[in-house]
């Protein structure tokens, strides 16, 4: 995208089109998955939180992450093939600013059902599935919050989980009504918003909105502002 942006050609390769899409479906079903881990991080933390140290431990956490990221490779590699084997004998003009499943399949001649019907397989996988994980996660987390006794531990426990809540709903919100929602319904300048709100918006906020729950950084931004203020005065 950043070449095409500073080359303003606008032209790419079928093999550079299969590769930019079966990375792009890669770290995004990654993305869906490391959240679900998350997930799971934070119920442990808050309701296991003598044994978090002994189940989240750094062994554990690396080995779950490299699982995710590996599992995503083969359904990827099988999905690429499958889609870039059809004939496409039309336009050659894809209506977007990147290699996606829905615009390429529109380029496809024939009979593309079966291949519109894998692309939900894999959406239901790495989509709805990890986000089912996170949406008992956090049933239980609030269902554990709720039961503590002083109204400080739960807003306490609630602020630990705010950053990632609100990740996961920016970043699963965009991408299921981009993927889920029938084609008939979903207009192209829509589409092209909401990919551009998954795939680039959103991870360029991710670091602001853990940073700003950091409070170290918070603490070190007070000095900053209590500094640039002592000056002025």
């Amino acid at each position: 995208m950043l070449m095409d942006i500073c080359t303003q050609k606008g032209n790419i390769s079928l093999v550079a089109c299969a590769m930019k899409m079966f990375f792009f479906i890669t770290l995004g079903g990654t993305e869906c998955l490391l959240l679900a881990m998350m997930a799971y991080d934070r119920y442990v933390a808050i309701c296991h939180p003598l044994h978090y140290t002994l189940i989240m431990n750094h062994k554990f956490s690396m080995k779950l992450a490299t699982d995710f990221c590996v599992s995503t490779i083969p359904a990827v590699i099988g999905q690429t093939c499958r889609i870039f084997s059809l004939p496409f004998c039309g336009s050659n003009r894809i209506d977007h600013f990147f290699c996606d499943l829905p615009t390429v399949l529109k380029l496809a001649c024939g009979d593309t059902f079966e291949n519109e019907m894998a692309v939900y397989v894999v959406t239901a996988v790495f989509v709805t599935f990890p986000f089912l994980l996170i949406l008992i996660s956090y049933v239980r987390i609030i269902s554990s919050i709720l039961r503590m006794p002083l109204a400080r531990g739960r807003a306490k426990a609630f602020s630990t989980c705010s950053s990632h809540l609100t990740v996961v709903v920016l970043f699963y919100g965009t991408a299921s009504i981009t993927y889920l929602q029938p084609k008939p319904r979903q207009a192209e300048d829509n589409g092209k918003l909401l990919s551009l709100s998954y795939s680039v918006l959103i991870p360029t906020l991710n670091p602001i909105i853990y940073w700003l729950r950091n409070k170290d950084i918070m603490l070190a931004l007070r000095k900053l502002q209590s500094y640039k203020l002592g000056i002025k005065t």
